[in-house]
């Protein structure tokens, strides 16, 4: 045993041998931590994107009319920003719900890939850099969720096909 000491605080690693007795996780646990990762991933976006498009709602006059504003000197004519505004809480709204659930994650996650790929497009117009920034995070989130989709177990999607499969097994 090693003690390591800091200013503020001690801390206590344990050093052990490769032959120690403590047991490695077995894949089935390692492939679970994954599968409750991916869960958690999914309905922490799924939360984040369902909030954004509903509390833009009871606003939504106000807040296309702040987007076209914000667009004004762009190259985007101001009736499809309008268009874009007055569609995007719903379209949030949507994909958020359905990620959140987990139903239907496939096509949840490439409308929001493409979602987020159209407000990249826009903030790079603005210049916004700092924006484009935090959208290219969510842009890696949505690639890896729809990467490691095989992880998908705590979802309507899994039950849904867990339900499929008994039933065929059932009828053979």
């Amino acid at each position: 045993m090693e003690l390591i000491s800091t200013p503020n605080w001690n801390i206590t690693i344990t050093l052990m041998s490769s032959n120690s007795s403590t047991k490695e996780p077995g894949e089935m646990e390692i492939r679970f931590d994954r599968q409750l990762a991916y869960g958690i991933l999914r309905l922490t976006l799924g939360v984040n994107i369902l909030l954004h498009g509903l509390v833009r709602l009871p606003h939504l006059a106000s807040s296309a009319d702040s987007l076209v504003q914000a667009f004004a000197k762009t190259p985007l004519p101001p009736q499809a920003v309008r268009l874009f505004a007055l569609a995007l809480p719903f379209a949030e709204t949507i994909v958020g719900f359905l990620l959140t659930l987990g139903l239907w994650t496939r096509f949840a996650l490439v409308g929001g890939g493409l979602l987020i790929t159209a407000l990249v497009f826009g903030t790079a117009l603005r210049s916004d850099w700092e924006t484009l920034g935090i959208q290219m995070l969510y842009a890696a989130i949505y690639y890896l969720l729809l990467a490691g989709r095989t992880y998908n177990r705590f979802s309507i999607d899994h039950l849904r096909r867990k339900t499929r499969v008994h039933y065929v097994n059932e009828t053979k």
